[in-house]
């Protein structure tokens, strides 16, 4: 029973940050119908610059609070990530939005693989470890073999971020101009900007706002695991990707439904089956529920306009 438990939290801790990172796949696809598969990269760009500033300001400026340090190094890598947002869909996706369907997906894979190159060649291809943030854990009860299950407050502060995040982003899709917007370009960009919405801003206000969901993932992934590759881009981004897909793409719920749905399916097939085929059985549930709900658990058919 303990390691149930155990493995129920760090499956919702792991979902948690699939979420994120899906959050910004599904609101990109939902309004120009592309999957912006550099979004995978985005996140661990935004992670080693979580890194870099971690690092200044706690060794360098001398700054001791770890709390404090990370408010600051969040909200850095936020901004700096969403300027990176809005400058790629400038300049990689806005160009080719009228052109053929495939032209935006090559472009996105190129922005990808620039961007590991880019991270490798300036970091270097060695993991990077960072300096110890939050380790403190709340034994909550021991099981009768002497286990601990355990939750650290590190777990606590994803999980949080991960369902305060939803509920803003919701509200803003849901009950702001911008949200409103957005839902317009959805259904009929052309409509839309007939009826005075400014259809290249509001692209470029959703980048950004992908953008800053992926830096806290990043700050997040970080924060969990205590390092970071210049790979690590690729594998959270296509299981975000995947979350995104079986949670219903375009739904913002469904993407971190999915999310945590695959991080638990990885945590307890690891836990009492073999760990090499962990993510086998999440792309299985995928195909396997894509079959009886082609649109995703929370997903809404799509609707061919005439």
């Amino acid at each position: 029973m303990e390691i149930f438990v155990q493995q129920l939290i760090n499956g919702l801790t792991l979902g948690s940050i699939y979420g994120l990172i899906a959050i910004g796949y599904t609101m990109v696809f939902g309004i120009i119908g592309m999957v912006n598969f550099a979004h995978g990269d985005v996140f661990m760009l935004s992670a080693f610059i979580a890194l870099i500033f971690f690092v200044i300001l706690t060794t360098w400026l001398g700054i001791s609070s770890v709390v404090l340090a990370l408010f600051i190094v969040l909200l850095i890598a936020m901004a700096l990530t969403s300027l990176w947002g809005w400058t790629v869909e400038r300049i990689a996706y806005r160009p080719l939005r009228g052109s053929f369907r495939l032209a935006p997906l090559i472009s996105a894979i190129g922005v990808s693989i620039f961007l590991s190159n880019f991270v490798q060649v300036a970091q270097g291809a060695r993991n990077k470890p960072t300096p110890p943030m939050v380790g403190e854990v709340i034994v909550l009860f021991q099981g009768e073999s002497g286990y601990n299950v355990a939750l650290s407050y590190k777990q606590i502060i994803i999980m949080v971020s991960t369902a305060v995040l939803l509920s803003i982003f919701w509200y803003i899709v849901q009950k702001t101009s911008l949200g409103r917007a957005q839902r317009a370009c959805e259904q009929d960009r052309k409509m839309a900007a007939l009826l005075g919405i400014n259809v290249d801003r509001t692209i470029s206000l959703t980048f950004v706002i992908g953008a800053a969901l992926a830096a806290v993932a990043g700050t997040m992934y970080l924060l969990y695991y205590g390092v970071v590759s210049f790979s690590d881009g690729f594998v959270p981004g296509v299981k975000a990707f995947t979350a995104a897909v079986l949670g219903g793409i375009g739904s913002l719920p469904g993407a971190v439904l999915g999310g945590l749905i695959i991080g638990l399916i990885e945590t307890f097939w690891s836990a009492y089956f073999s760990i090499e085929y962990k993510d086998v059985a999440a792309f299985s549930i995928l195909a396997i529920v894509l079959i009886f709900m082609p649109s995703g658990i929370l997903g809404r058919p799509e609707v061919e306009k005439v």
